[in-house]
């Protein structure tokens, strides 16, 4: 679904991607790890044609996005879904309303039709019944779910996640990666994870690529990952594991 070749992108003179290639097919969960600013979150912006590689390109199912127009851009949005590390909700819009934005703004469907999907996909992330509650009186977890149920709303061909367990308690944590898992095999989509979390990483990956120094040193499943002789691999993964048993 999703081949990159060759991507560059620095800010402010600081390299951040340095010739990153990375294939994602469809189908798969492909989780993105790597040390902190390394450019797992931007790589996330640049598949959803939110920022532009400097060099390089980004194909989705053989279109190329360096030079689309607006049109034909957003065409290739409506069909991503994308979860932000914060959930990123309107604070002033209810539940349904912060589900279905997307189907008001771009869509022609009645009140009525978008109210019925809002109601399925949060019955999707088991969140019925909470249309009409705001932001403020929803738990981490829960506005975590409302975020994703915002990003299946489209029925995306392709969803993104940045750091969706982050900042959540070990139990909702689970919670979540069983709701990757699930919404995986109902909604039959590609996903692209980034994480820190170990945990959730093998939890949910049907591939791992690591990012270092700008590059991808590793593309494969949990198992090659885990007997990887890479002493950068090994490091991070065994760094990580004991900042989560702190």
């Amino acid at each position: 679904m999703i081949l990159i070749e060759d991507i560059w992108k620095s800010f402010d003179q600081k390299e951040v991607l340095r010739g990153l290639s990375l294939q994602i097919p469809i189908g798969e969960t492909l989780v993105v790890m790597g040390r902190s600013g390394c450019g797992k979150s931007l790589l996330l912006k640049m598949i959803a044609g939110l920022v532009s590689p400097d060099r390089g390109e980004i194909f989705h199912n053989g279109q190329g996005l360096n030079n689309l127009n607006r049109k034909d851009m957003n065409r290739i949005r409506n069909k991503i879904g994308f979860l932000f590390q914060s959930a990123a909700l309107f604070d002033f819009m209810t539940v349904s309303e912060n589900v279905g934005f997307m189907l008001s703004q771009h869509t022609r469907m009645s009140r009525l039709e978008i109210e019925g999907i809002v109601a399925e996909k949060l019955s999707l992330v088991d969140l019925g019944g909470t249309e009409s509650l705001k932001p403020a009186e929803l738990s981490g977890g829960m506005r975590k779910r409302v975020g994703l149920a915002r990003a299946i709303a489209s029925d995306p061909d392709l969803i993104l996640y940045d750091e969706p367990t982050m900042g959540l308690d070990p139990i909702t944590c689970v919670e979540i990666n069983n709701l990757i898992n699930n919404l995986h095999e109902t909604l039959e989509a590609t996903s692209v994870v980034v994480t820190h979390d170990i945990d959730s990483a093998f939890s949910v990956a049907t591939r791992i690529a690591m990012i270092h120094q700008g590059r991808t040193i590793i593309d494969g499943t949990p198992d090659e990952i885990v007997s990887s002789t890479d002493p950068n691999v090994q490091e991070f993964i065994s760094q990580e594991s004991r900042n989560q048993s702190i």
